[in-house]
């Protein structure tokens, strides 16, 4: 021990000896959970390898980063990508009774239709139905694949928000974007894996960090929240007068106190996470700074995410941020739009959906265009939507509640097919009735897109075997297959 660090002998209690001579079969587990940490290296670091070492869920690849766009509130499907002539018909009765009743949260199962004033048009090759509120994400219609069956089960947000995250409606499992970090590693051992962002920094996203937390994983493994302010990443920068070798003299003396404070705490994963924080804080000081400065974007650029346009700019700067990200390695970005729940709809969908749009319809669409034109689309998949859709019925004569039975997303780049509608809703739009993809679905086909098949994917927690999907979820292979 290092002379520096004053220590005492003391007694063992009978609880300490109890611990410290169990730990020894503990370390048989570190040991293999060590193993599967260098085995979640990068395929690059696989190929410089003579004899490679592969984890069992490694598969081709046909995506390397993701760019998740929340739409957190949900937004309503049936007033942008997926039209009901039929729901407009029917407006102002109630519910037909061949359409099988629900009951939302709100108690509003039985409340009459209410129609969508949206102006529909075909776009592109594809034809790609898309409304009014979205004209700037029309124009990417024969990039994008449109999901229109989705479903889940969280009537609520924080349940909703949570399953689409986790896979589950109930608090306590890792994230999608955790399952990622621990099982694909990064590209770059000098930015996080997992980065998280939301438009409006001070909006309390539903359920909180947990969303993209680790769960029963190691802490490590959690997202790495970034602002989207003037500073992205607080606190970076080193002050001038703090050379490279006095900083990094510092950190190696942080680094051994908190080795000695972490040695009888070794079931405590989260000073584990905090002490590897502190590394990779020191190396992102070379490289995080020139990854999220946007000077450097050209004026045609910053225009195109809608930089210049005030009502867009917050949403914009995310999305170019996300870019530059993916470019550099990272391997999970996930971006929330209308963060605090802003798509939330229950009264006034009019004024509130067409405000949310606005906020992200030129920046979404300057990202997808922005990763085509410089190669990026081919290996970066990007994944649209929010927690649910909305009802056909009405809340509150102007509003539309939350409707988990059937919704839709889209996905683009990442070696999904463009160009193609999947599944459908019923003639109102209420139930997804035709290749339904539950949340479980997205995530094992996004997981798919990576690389790693959620059924080999495994953490061991408590003896048993966790697997990202809760033990379900299929792939879609449509996204993939011609």
């Amino acid at each position: 021990m290092d002379s520096w660090i004053p220590h005492r002998v003391t007694p063992l209690t009978r609880r300490d000896w109890l611990m410290q001579s169990g730990a020894g079969f503990g370390a048989l587990a570190l040991g293999d959970l060590l193993a599967r940490d260098l085995a979640a290296a990068t395929d690059r670091d696989h190929r410089a390898t003579e004899n490679p070492p592969r984890p069992p869920w490694l598969r081709p690849a046909t995506a390397r980063s993701v760019i998740f766009l929340f739409m957190e509130g949900g937004p309503s499907h049936i007033d942008t990508f997926d039209p009901k002539p039929e729901l407009n018909r029917l407006a102002g009765r109630p519910l037909p009774p061949s359409f099988k009743p629900v009951i939302t949260p709100m108690g509003e199962g039985r409340a009459p239709l209410m129609a969508s004033p949206r102006r529909w048009k075909q776009h592109g090759q594809s034809g790609h139905w898309v409304s009014d509120w979205l004209p700037h994400i029309a124009t990417c219609a024969d990039e994008l694949a449109v999901i229109r069956s989705c479903w889940s089960n969280g009537l609520n947000h924080v349940g909703g928000v949570c399953q689409m995250n986790t896979g589950s409606t109930l608090a306590g499992r890792p994230s999608l974007g955790s399952w990622v970090s621990y099982g694909l590693g990064t590209d770059n051992a000098n930015l996080p894996a997992y980065v998280v962002m939301q438009d409006i920094p001070r909006a309390q996203v539903a359920g909180g960090p947990r969303n993209w937390g680790a769960g029963f994983m190691p802490a490590v493994y959690q997202g790495t929240r970034i602002d989207g302010g003037p500073e992205p990443i607080a606190n970076l920068a080193t002050p001038a007068e703090v050379g490279e070798a006095r900083q990094r003299s510092k950190l190696d003396l942080l680094g051994r106190l908190n080795a000695h404070h972490q040695a009888p705490r070794f079931d405590q994963t989260e000073l584990d996470a905090r002490i590897k924080s502190y590394e990779l804080a020191f190396r992102m000081q070379a490289e995080a700074p020139e990854a999220v400065d946007l000077a450097s974007e050209t004026d045609a650029t910053r225009s195109l995410y809608g930089l210049d346009d005030p009502a867009a700019a917050p949403a914009g700067r995310l999305c170019l941020l996300a870019r530059r990200l993916v470019e550099r390695g990272v391997r999970f970005v996930q971006v929330y739009c209308g963060a605090g729940s802003r798509w939330d709809s229950h009264t006034d969908i009019e004024t509130n959906h067409a405000k949310a749009c606005r906020a992200m319809d030129q920046p979404v669409a300057g990202l997808v265009k922005d990763l085509k034109r410089r190669g990026l689309l081919d290996d970066t998949l990007v994944v649209w939507g929010g927690e649910f859709g909305r009802t056909p019925m009405s809340e509150k004569g102007n509003g539309r509640d939350h409707n988990p039975y059937g919704f839709t997303m889209w996905m683009a780049g990442g070696g999904v097919r463009p160009g193609i509608t999947i599944g459908r809703t019923d003639e109102v739009g209420l139930h997804a009735i035709e290749d339904r993809l539950h949340v479980r679905d997205l995530h094992a086909t996004i997981l798919h897109a990576l690389g790693a098949d959620h059924t080999r994917l495994i953490y061991r927690h408590q003896g048993r075997p966790e697997r990202p999907t809760v033990n379900e979820g299929l792939v879609c292979r449509k996204l993939f297959q011609a």
